[in-house]
């Protein structure tokens, strides 16, 4: 089995992780048991799951990846303590007045809680659940109100501490 092509690999590969989807079998544990029969196959009985074993508990001994579920916690915080909802009415009663003044919170907001959370995804969730109905409420169409919040979620992977940079690091 060893000679065979990359390609049928890939094949085989994905077919038995769909067929594992399919089955109802969750995400993490259709690739653990794909994976590890791929590995079988390519490096033996012995070596395989003995590779596969040390690096998950390597992978697991990494500190260098903490910090991306504490983003994600931080970010949760901020929404569900409300101190999120509090910190945007500031910023929008500094912006006064201003014409567009919920578009341009949005990015000034996603700004400052990109650096203060680190995580994209929870940066926009966290935006477009608070900004979203407030911005249709005063008359905004729905195509003006995701706009500012996808462009604050992609300032938001290049803002330091992103979890793209500790990962992008950790890589490095």
């Amino acid at each position: 089995m060893n000679n065979m092509e990359w390609w049928v690999f890939l094949i085989l590969f994905f077919t038995g992780f769909l067929f594992l989807l399919a089955i109802g079998l969750p995400v993490a544990f259709s690739f653990l048991l794909i994976n590890g029969i791929v590995v079988v196959f390519i490096m033996g009985t012995h070596a395989g799951p003995y590779q596969m074993t040390m690096n998950m508990f390597q992978s697991l001994t990494l500190f260098t990846l903490a910090p991306v579920p504490l983003f994600i916690l931080l970010g949760e915080v901020l929404f569900h303590s409300g101190m999120a909802l509090r910190a945007l009415d500031v910023l929008s009663k500094l912006l006064g007045r201003l014409p567009g003044r919920l578009s341009i919170l949005a990015n000034l907001g996603g700004t400052i809680f990109a650096a203060l959370s680190g995580s994209p995804m929870a940066n926009t969730a966290m935006l477009g659940s608070l900004l979203v109905p407030e911005m249709e409420k005063r008359g905004y169409s729905r195509l003006m109100t995701i706009g500012p919040i996808m462009a604050a979620g992609g300032i938001a992977m290049i803002i330091p501490p992103s979890t793209l940079s500790v990962i992008y690091g950790t890589i490095a």
